[in-house]
């Protein structure tokens, strides 16, 4: 038995029995009908039992974790090429194939940051990476185990003492060491707790201390950060299709200080990420960076810069400035694309009160302040 294995993605001998206990989970058949946009699939006679027959037959030859990330694979291929227009990418000629890295990277979607970089390292022949998820995504363990089964490992921060999110926190950054530095196996983590909901990335110096908390002991900071090759990674996206449920999860922190989500809200979220239009979307890998100080607060600031800098706004993000007033730099966007892009976030504010419309407007607006 390894230290790992209540956090670490499921391996190769683990596959067949998850996948055949997923296609048996009611939960999990139930959640497929309720975020399927046909709801006349409902009523369908014997529908969950037509749903567990589908799900076996897509996953029978489904053997390995391998198969798995190739099964999911042809997903994201499909999600880029029906509900993205442009998928650009920049910096994929700084990794080396073999190494392992700590992708460090601004977050917007629940999964598709992830999964958008490792399609770009998988079809650049680069390993895939383990990914960082925080286990307010694992409530359910069926959702648990579609996660783990496609690499991902689990940061548990929640519901316990400060003795054991300090050992659930340190076996966390003992996986991400040993992952890196021992397997040559990168691990992708976002820059902090939470998706940006208001547009706004910065980095959390606290997700910095629970990396380096295992080898707080032996190595310096500075020292710890440069030997694990962390890399800056930025996505931006021209449309985000959940644009309206942040604004008003925003609006409602606003007046009430605290944010109550609705259950399933999180995978909704998924579902809407997954199928909705994303418009042009720009991905940037960064070099490894280098660091001279001891504080994880000048390091976050450091990464902070370089993510900030390297985000490629869209014409949504010009567009939003102007619709506030707001004086906006040069811009390399033609009127008629500034135009179309203005109309499109005043379809998307039609849908939500009032209130709520400089809630969305910030959201696209603050990556270009």
């Amino acid at each position: 038995m390894s230290k790992f294995d209540s956090i670490r993605p499921y391996e190769d001998h683990e596959v067949e029995k998850v996948l055949l206990d997923l296609t048996k989970d009611k939960d999990v058949i139930k959640t497929i009908l309720t975020v399927n946009k046909n709801n006349w699939l409902q009523k369908i006679p014997m529908i969950e039992k037509l749903v567990a027959f589908f799900l076996r037959r897509k996953t029978k030859n489904i053997k390995t974790i391998k198969d798995y990330q190739k099964f999911f694979e042809s997903i994201v291929v499909d999600v880029v090429n029906k509900t993205i227009d442009n998928f650009s990418i920049e910096g994929i000629e700084n990794l080396e194939i073999g190494k392992g890295y700590l992708f460090l990277s601004n977050h917007r979607d629940i999964t598709l940051d992830s999964a958008l970089l490792n399609l770009k390292l998988h079809q650049s022949g680069i390993n895939t990476t383990n990914n960082a998820v925080g286990n307010n995504l694992m409530n359910e363990k069926w959702a648990s185990d579609l996660m783990r089964l496609n690499k991902s490992f689990i940061i548990d921060r929640s519901g316990k003492s400060k003795k054991d999110i300090y050992k659930s926190l340190h076996l966390a950054s003992e996986f991400i060491i040993h992952s890196i530095l021992n397997n040559s196996q990168s691990v992708w983590i976002a820059q902090k707790q939470g998706r940006s909901k208001d547009g706004v990335d910065y980095t959390d110096s606290a997700v910095l201390k629970m990396i380096h908390l295992n080898a707080r002991k032996n190595t310096s900071v500075s020292e710890f950060f440069n030997n694990i090759s962390l890399i800056p990674v930025v996505i931006s996206y021209e449309k985000d299709p959940n644009d309206l449920l942040k604004a008003k999860e925003l609006y409602l922190t606003s007046i009430n200080s605290v944010y109550e989500k609705e259950p399933r809200e999180d995978l909704l979220s998924i579902s809407d990420g997954i199928t909705g239009n994303k418009g042009n979307v720009h991905l940037y890998i960064g070099k490894p960076m280098k660091f001279e100080s001891n504080s994880y607060d000048d390091i976050a600031e450091l990464i902070t810069n370089k993510i900030k800098t390297s985000y490629k706004n869209h014409s949504t993000n010009i567009a939003a400035c102007i619709m506030q007033g707001i004086n906006i730099p040069n811009h390399e966007f033609t009127e008629n694309e500034i135009d179309e892009a203005m109309e499109y976030l005043n379809q998307r504010m039609h849908l939500i009160p009032e209130e709520m419309h400089p809630f969305l407007l910030k959201q696209y607006s603050n990556s270009v302040l």
